[in-house]
């Protein structure tokens, strides 16, 4: 397969996968209980699951499966923590987030923003968002080009 031709999402999913690939779902979840770690001492399966919008069952079978690959600690009806493996994805897929986001916003994206993020952040290469982060920093460190787009692209 040649890399410079057009595929679906899944194809190049398929052809050019990632080594030890989450699923959107699980970097979803790592994130929100990163995210949560950073605020509270412990998150509980309900907690999680509302702040997913997903049913508690999901939630529970999800961590089972986050808990064999190693990034969560959790027993039934306790509380749910993230190994070091998990705080270190988690951390950076907050700050992916926080990356595409700030992206968006320097785009002038006001309408849907979360979802865009969302959509955006599970399908962008390392590459990708390293150079988002280099653009983001140069217009913060470059204020008056930021205000010249935004003026000219409101």
């Amino acid at each position: 397969m040649e890399k410079d031709r057009f595929y679906t999402v899944r194809g190049y999913q398929i052809h050019f996968p990632k080594v030890n690939q989450l699923t959107p779902a699980m970097e979803d979840y790592i994130e929100m209980i990163y995210r949560e770690s950073l605020k509270k001492r412990y998150i509980r399966v309900n907690t999680l699951s509302e702040l997913l919008n997903v049913k508690a069952p999901s939630t529970t079978k999800m961590l089972q499966r986050l808990k064999e690959l190693g990034f969560v600690e959790y027993q039934k009806y306790g509380v749910i923590g993230l190994t070091e493996k998990g705080k270190e994805m988690g951390k950076f897929l907050l700050d992916r987030h926080s990356t595409v986001e700030e992206f968006l916003k320097n785009l002038g994206v006001k309408e849907e923003l979360l979802e865009q993020t969302e959509l955006i952040e599970h399908n962008i290469s390392i590459e990708t968002l390293e150079k988002m982060r280099k653009f983001n920093r140069f217009l913060e460190e470059n204020p008056e080009v930021k205000e010249k787009y935004q003026k000219n692209n409101p």
